[in-house]
């Protein structure tokens, strides 16, 4: 089946004038009715539009009559956009298109179908969505990672080709990993955040999740660039990730953080880690032991910046400006205290408290400030690094995708899966989770287990080099 593919496979056969667009976006309207019911991958869908944009693609363009699936945090003109929160379900439709998805179809791409996460990408299982939890395509009783666990779902049971989605402290990574499938997220500036729904704007990048290290650059190649509407955005240096990617790591210096293998990590995991450096040393790179001396306070330091930004961001939602508005309240305060209570689901009201908390007069000093002092030590750790390493490979999480509500009682368990994650958000470096083996559960369903791979600043075209030798392995 078309849907099966990848999007160069799919490119390949389009230039070839073997298929068309529209057999593609028919293809998949037929895979998303056979399987979405038991992944629960997508909010919604969009097929006659996509029809439409099918009709009238230009195939002479990179990505000339692909359909991507996008995230239901990004803005897509004229479609509903959710967050996957009760707060804007069924009453927000997107005025504008987010760059990203200017950049989409500028390429040629065509957006089909919105995928659900946490709600306001707020969580790493993407069963705190309140429209529905998703499941695992590998086993339905395991959770497909968040807070993109929607497009690395829909990606692994072949109901979309290629997906976007937005990585705040491993939202990309880590459902790309327990999936199965490729998950890239750039460089902090190196895509414009213009029309993402802000969770933590310090943090927030979006990034391509796709079916191979081909595609990821293909799809990387399109959104990248300049943005004046991103205050944040960094000056285009026009590379093309496509480029070097199938010279091997021959030479290549790989770290190895001796703080990403604490007991939490899963003998699975570090089996298959070990299996994946191994193929990499005899490929020719030169595994070399380092440390990142402030990862012990990662997590820590990213749960008082996450929430602390989240809590300004998501002020705007007060049932007045837009959104679902609570019906007869007493007053104004009452009014705002009503919308959010009943609009926001626990994680999120978790989050904005804690925020609010360390924000308020008399803990901004002794919380806020002091995060960013340690995320700047963070950040030295990786500069330092990068002087000795041309990259570093670790674990993406410490486990396999766990059972649904295996952490539900436990919130630190889920905020500690994001341990080898969260530094790289911190420090606005690149990093890619690529499939490197597998292991059986309990049950007997094969469960994915990805290589995490992080590199310099701007250093995308190197970790999608090494993916790639990973892939090829």
């Amino acid at each position: 089946m078309l849907s099966n593919e990848s999007i160069t496979s799919l490119r390949a056969k389009l230039s070839a004038g073997e298929i068309t667009p529209v057999e593609i976006i028919d293809a998949l309207e037929a895979s998303i009715a056979e399987h979405d019911s038991t992944v629960a991958g997508y909010i919604s869908h969009d097929f006659d539009a996509a029809r439409a944009e099918a009709e009238q693609a230009d195939l002479s363009l990179p990505l000339g009559g692909i359909p991507i699936a996008i995230k239901d945090n990004i803005n897509v003109k004229g479609q509903a956009l959710t967050c996957a929160s009760k707060f804007l379900d069924g009453a927000f439709d997107s005025p504008y298109d987010a760059t990203v998805i200017t950049k989409l179809r500028e390429a040629g791409a065509i957006p089909l179908g919105r995928t659900n996460l946490d709600e306001f990408a707020m969580g790493s299982t993407c069963s705190n969505s309140a429209i529905k939890p998703t499941n695992n395509p590998h086993d339905p009783t395991r959770v497909p990672g968040g807070s993109s666990g929607g497009s690395a779902a829909v990606i692994a049971s072949n109901t979309a080709i290629a997906a976007l989605g937005s990585d705040t402290g491993g939202s990309i990574r880590q459902p790309a990993s327990h999936c199965g499938i490729v998950g890239l997220k750039p460089s902090y500036g190196r895509v414009s955040r213009y029309g993402l729904v802000a969770f933590a704007s310090s943090l927030d990048q979006i990034g391509p999740m796709t079916k191979s290290v081909d595609d990821a650059a293909l799809l990387l190649n399109a959104i990248t660039g300049y943005d004046p509407a991103d205050s944040t955005s960094l000056d285009d240096d026009n590379t093309d990730f496509t480029a070097n990617i199938d010279q091997g790591v021959a030479g290549m210096k790989l770290g190895i953080p001796k703080e990403y293998f604490s007991e939490s990590i899963d003998p699975a995991v570090k089996a298959v880690f070990d299996d994946a450096a191994s193929k990499l040393k005899a490929a020719g790179a030169e595994l070399v032991p380092i440390s990142l001396p402030h990862t012990e306070y990662a997590v820590a330091t990213y749960y008082i910046i996450a929430p602390a930004e989240a809590s300004s961001n998501l002020s705007r939602f007060d049932g007045i400006r837009y959104g679902n508005r609570a019906e007869n309240p007493e007053n104004l305060i009452d009014l705002y205290r009503k919308s959010r209570a009943q609009g926001f689901g626990a994680e999120v009201k978790r989050r904005i408290i804690l925020g609010t908390y360390v924000l308020s007069s008399g803990y901004y000093d002794a919380y806020y400030t002091k995060a960013q002092k340690v995320r700047t030590l963070i950040r030295k750790d990786f500069t330092d690094a990068f002087n000795e390493v041309d990259a570093i490979i670790s674990p993406v999480a410490p486990t396999p995708a766990p059972k649904h509500g295996e952490n539900a009682d436990d919130p630190l368990q889920e905020y500690l899966a994001d341990i080898c994650t969260i530094a790289a958000n911190l420090a606005g470096i690149p990093g890619i989770s690529v499939p490197a083996g597998t292991t059986q559960s309990d049950s007997g369903s094969t469960l994915p287990i990805g290589l995490q791979i992080l590199g310099p600043d701007l250093g995308e075209a190197a970790i999608l080099r090494i993916a790639k030798a990973v892939e090829n392995s």
